[in-house]
């Protein structure tokens, strides 16, 4: 197994084990064993961090785009030195597979490269005005210092989702991933400092929830990053007042399948957004909502996905469904899987947690079939490699159980009717629809978020949406004397 190589803070260039005295034992949900400690931040910690942050981010903004975004090409190539040593080290921390840790850390590199070439084609525009002595134009300036929180399904990919666009486009980051899985993020601080990242630019300081409102209700933030959970983002919300912000929040997306579907692709769709991550994704396959007429067929071909997932040690290449992330996650799976039995529903597969493994956390691959639009498998987010399914006796029913949700991220739907494929696009409630693919689809260079009227939050992560995001427009309008 890989050792950690750093555990400590990051504040201002500096590894350091801060001035709490306080820390922290990470535990692998692989193996069961400590595999770090790691001190805890104090608010003074958070206040140096702050101000080497501040003081960074004045000279950084003045350097030119075509500099920021060289460096931001060396930390992807960084990266890609090191997918290997880092891919292990988060399989360790966070239990998905080592397949998937790769993809991972391939796809934080290539953010970087992205996000360098999109900051270099970041324009203004000029307008027309009413009154002909006036010019006026529009530019990109950096916002200036960010809080950035992350979460733990995906612990440097989602980093690299902010501070990308975020160096590319001249800001600078105070980092606060979650205690247990910060050994990744801390490890990858190792390709910043050999591509040349300024110092206090990016700044690592693993906490968890008060230390996360003290963070963002910090006099010296200027703007926050988030991604995680609704409640959690209401609470941010709350805390941090009138600061800007790009929130990313839960998602409880349905898969639809429609009486024209590929069966056989669309119950694999729903099986690999269940089972990727361990489920514990915020896009991944939440609830099936299958039109009543191809219900019998398309439970039998998601039966036949079942032989397709090992679960197992995540180290393992042909294992493709590791243990869940956290007690906390295996706990509400085993709280929804108890409403489902209570309720009646068909547990076809799976159900609950798989003994004699090294923990408590692998979860087996479940199908729950009858399930109704109350349970809490409909409800909640249920964050674990479940595919519960809805049935719905027309198009119309399935659009209106799929838009009855308060939260709005992704969906897909299943149909080899253009015009339905058109419809469904434009009529449900989420923020992205994939038409024929898994609704846990996703690729950097998409506008990803949340639709409006949802709780789902706001801004786009991806591309050079991002960018705009985490810039601020600038307006010039100029009298001409004459």
């Amino acid at each position: 197994m890989p050792t950690p190589p750093k555990q400590q803070l990051y504040i201002d260039g500096q590894f350091t084990d801060g001035t709490s005295g306080e820390s922290f034992d990470v535990i692998s949900p692989v193996t069961g064993e400590r595999i770090a400690t790691l001190p805890l931040p104090s608010s003074a910690d958070l206040d140096r961090a702050v101000t080497a942050a501040r003081a960074a981010q004045r000279e950084w903004r003045q350097v030119g785009v075509w500099q920021r975004a060289a460096i931001c090409h060396r930390v992807g190539d960084e990266l890609e030195k090191r997918v290997d040593e880092l891919a292990r080290l988060q399989t360790l921390e966070q239990g998905k597979p080592l397949a998937e840790s790769v993809a991972d850390i391939k796809e934080a590199a290539q953010l970087f490269h992205l996000h360098a070439e999109d900051a270099v084609r970041l324009h203004g525009e000029t307008f027309p005005s009413n009154d002909t002595n006036k010019r006026m134009w529009s530019f990109y300036k950096p916002v200036g210092t960010w809080a950035i929180i992350t979460p733990w399904n995906f612990p440097l990919l989602m980093l690299a989702e902010f501070v990308a666009p975020g160096l590319a486009t001249g800001n600078a980051h105070v980092v606060k991933p979650p205690t247990h899985t910060s050994l990744t993020v801390l490890a990858a601080l190792e390709a910043f400092e050999a591509a040349g990242v300024p110092k206090g630019l990016v700044n690592v300081l693993p906490g968890e929830g008060d230390f996360g409102a003290k963070l963002v209700s910090h006099d010296g933030i200027d703007a926050i990053g988030f991604i995680g959970s609704s409640a959690t983002g209401a609470k941010i919300h709350a805390t941090s007042g009138l600061k800007r912000s790009i929130m990313e929040l839960s998602g409880n997306g349905p898969l639809i399948v429609l009486e024209d579907a590929d069966l056989q692709r669309a119950a694999q769709a729903a099986a690999d957004g269940a089972y990727f991550c361990a489920g514990q994704v915020c896009c991944a396959t939440e609830r099936v909502l299958v039109h009543a007429n191809v219900h019998d067929a398309f439970i039998e071909q998601l039966l036949k996905t079942v032989d397709g997932v090992t679960l197992g040690n995540p180290f393992d290449a042909a294992v493709n469904l590791g243990p869940l992330n956290n007690e906390g996650v295996a706990s509400k799976m085993d709280r929804h899987m108890e409403d489902a039995r209570t309720r009646g529903f068909d547990v076809l597969a799976g159900g609950g947690r798989r003994s004699g493994q090294p923990t408590e956390l692998y979860y087996e691959f479940t199908i729950v079939d009858g399930v109704s639009e109350d349970s809490l498998l409909s409800v909640e987010e249920s964050f674990g490699p479940v595919v519960p399914v809805i049935t719905g006796a027309s198009d119309d029913e399935l659009l209106r159980i799929a838009n009855a949700d308060a939260l709005g991220l992704q969906s897909a739907v299943f149909t080899n009717d253009l015009s339905k494929a058109y419809r469904f696009v434009e009529e449900i409630e989420t923020g992205q629809v994939i038409v024929n693919d898994s609704n846990g689809f996703w690729d950097i260079n998409m506008p990803f978020g949340g639709a409006g009227g949802k709780n789902t939050g706001w801004g786009r992560i991806g591309g050079k949406h991002t960018l705009i995001d985490m810039s601020d427009l600038r307006t010039g309008v100029i009298h001409l004397n004459r």
